[in-house]
């Protein structure tokens, strides 16, 4: 019987200053991940990230591990998305607003609100964990719980009101309580 030698790689840019917290203190958290995650990683100084291994599935969730934490999430919270049923996703501000940063700055302001009040109440309704960093947002949750944040930060990105956008989460809690 022939083994099968395949050897899958992505090759990702992360931002310079993510590059420390990908490799961790004495490279704890780049073996953690290589460890669970059964891939390789080459980590440039620059942030070049060459992600290196033989199943396709975990490769893809490894890729997915190093972009969350690229784009400002503590790699434990990162590391999540090793289980089945969780997602990443990132919306790109810049896809909304162009080049427009004050508009840009207006809405990640309404997304993080006063003292982080507003992220705070959306993770909490959503079980989910939100970075808003750079010119994205990003959301780390169970599938229906990540898009469900998904939908409430297109509607603060929308110019809704936060009071509408949290009783519109309550509701949909509820709904998925129901539902379980």
């Amino acid at each position: 019987m022939e083994e099968n030698t395949d050897e899958f790689a992505y090759d990702i840019k992360i931002p310079e200053e993510r590059v420390a917290v990908l490799v961790g203190t004495d490279g704890e958290t780049k073996k953690l991940i290589e460890e669970q995650s059964g891939c390789k990683l080459d980590i440039s100084r620059e942030g070049d990230v060459h992600i290196s291994g033989d199943d396709g599935l975990k490769l893809f969730t490894t890729r997915e591990i190093v972009r969350a934490i690229a784009r400002g999430f503590n790699p434990k919270i990162a590391l999540l998305l090793l289980k089945g049923d969780y997602a990443f996703e990132l919306v790109e501000l810049k896809d909304v607003f162009g080049k427009n940063k004050n508009d840009m700055l207006r809405v990640k302001g309404r997304i993080i609100g006063k003292g982080g009040k507003s992220r705070e109440e959306i993770e909490r309704l959503t079980e989910t964990y939100l970075s808003v960093y750079g010119k994205t947002v990003g959301i780390i949750g169970e599938v229906d719980h990540a898009a469900l944040a998904r939908q409430a930060v297109a509607m603060l990105i929308d110019g809704a009101m936060h009071k509408t956008v949290y009783q519109f989460l309550e509701k949909k809690k509820k709904e998925m309580m129901f539902i379980r």
